[in-house]
């Protein structure tokens, strides 16, 4: 089962594309003997006219894709072990292609949250979006090391 990462805000070498690269390739090792991945990050622009505007956009990165799931500072705070149970949901129910939306600086469209089927929040602290992506791919790679079995996951 692929995973789509739809982010709004184009992500500039540095540290955090260094992370977030390392966690998906070790993603891709771990997953793939568990029928997971790749990941696929697709970008789409910050928009000065706001949040509506970055949805269009989203939705057209998200396509026919389901679940969404979005990362949001009003989603469901839960543990590694619980979104990994939630990725092998989604793959032993065929799921081709679930999809992680995050959104740019004013947060994600009502319209589009209304359409998730799943929120997460990484906590009541505000996070910029930019490291909520370092954070998910981290997540990721937890959660395929704890369906695998793996020791990265300690309890």
């Amino acid at each position: 089962m692929k995973l789509r990462i739809a982010a709004v805000g184009r992500l500039r070498p540095g540290p955090e594309q260094l992370l977030i690269q390392d966690y998906l390739d070790r993603f891709d090792k771990t997953g793939r003997n568990l029928g997971l991945g790749p990941i696929s990050i697709h970008e789409v622009e910050a928009k000065k006219s706001g949040m509506s505007a970055e949805a269009k956009q989203l939705e057209k990165a998200i396509g026919p894709c389901s679940p969404i799931c979005t990362l949001d500072e009003r989603g469901k705070v839960i543990s590694s072990p619980d979104l990994a149970q939630i990725i092998a949901q989604w793959r032993d129910e065929g799921e081709s292609e679930p999809v992680f939306v995050i959104g740019g600086a004013d947060g994600i469209d009502p319209g589009l949250r209304r359409r998730a089927d799943t929120s997460l929040s990484f906590g009541k602290m505000v996070w910029p979006h930019m490291l909520v992506r370092v954070m998910l791919a981290e997540q990721l790679y937890r959660a395929s090391s704890i369906l695998a079995g793996n020791p990265y996951h300690r309890s």
